[in-house]
């Protein structure tokens, strides 16, 4: 080892990052560049990935291979709905693994510089209050049938408008119940606003993001942004749930039965 190579302490926890899984190839390639941005943020942090469907490896083959090594599970998720609650610690304890698991990513203001970052990669001058002012955003976001979970996404959206002085801001979801994509732009509007912008609340391209995208082009939006990706922000709030979890005192989950 040269003096200019990290040193890993024998103390420090896998992070295991779990995401959802895609038949679309562009997740896998989306969550892969994350863990990138991920190392060059804390190089010397071991990172590995399972998924849940869909892609290799699943949660039970990563596992196996930690071969009962210490690690904290992260959930790329953005908000603590079924997938959270229930399908990650159920796939945990399928393994019989005891790792402490991370919160969700959101809400946090880190996403929403983040969604700014992708507004601004748009053609959106995100620095201008008076742009800001002017422009209506639609915060569009998978859904869920969690009433609990839409509640968040559209307290992160109220928070958003307040804090940045934006023209308006709504939610619109989809999947699960509505309002879609093109009802918020309508509503954005009747309310005056003189710009629209579609901010995707999406980590990786795929089906759900596809249909955002063309509902906004079909609504005639004035500007799309790209989904969060890789972007540093979200790589940075990932680590942070990660060495929150690890220094907690985090009660592990139960062993399956």
């Amino acid at each position: 080892m040269t003096a200019a190579e990290p040193v890993r302490t024998a103390a420090e926890p896998t992070l295991l990052l779990i995401a959802h899984g895609s038949r679309d190839p562009r997740h896998a390639a989306t969550v892969e560049a994350l863990v990138g941005e991920a190392r060059a943020l804390r190089p010397g942090l071991e990172v590995a990935t399972a998924y849940l469907d869909h892609c290799a490896p699943r949660l039970p083959q990563l596992v196996g291979r930690l071969a009962g090594a210490p690690a904290v599970a992260v959930p790329l998720l953005l908000n603590r709905a079924f997938h959270a609650k229930h399908d990650i610690p159920a796939a945990l304890r399928a393994t019989g693994a005891a790792h402490p698991v991370a919160e969700v990513l959101g809400p946090d203001a880190l996403l929403l510089t983040a969604l700014e970052r992708r507004l601004a990669e748009a053609g959106l001058d995100v620095d201008s209050a008076a742009e800001r002012a002017r422009t209506g955003v639609v915060l569009a976001a998978a859904g869920s049938s969690d009433p609990a979970a839409d509640a968040v996404t559209r307290g992160l959206a109220a928070a958003w408008q307040r804090r940045r002085g934006w023209g308006a801001v709504t939610v619109a979801y989809a999947s699960a119940g509505g309002p879609r994509v093109p009802e918020a732009l309508a509503t954005l509007r009747a309310a005056g606003v003189r710009r629209t912008a579609v901010a995707p609340y999406l980590l990786a391209p795929g089906l759900l993001p596809d249909r955002i995208a063309e509902a906004a082009r079909t609504a005639g939006a004035d500007l799309l942004a790209p989904v969060l990706g890789a972007a540093p922000e979200v790589a940075c709030l990932l680590l942070r749930r990660y060495s929150a979890a690890a220094a907690a005192t985090t009660t592990p989950l139960p062993l399956a039965a």
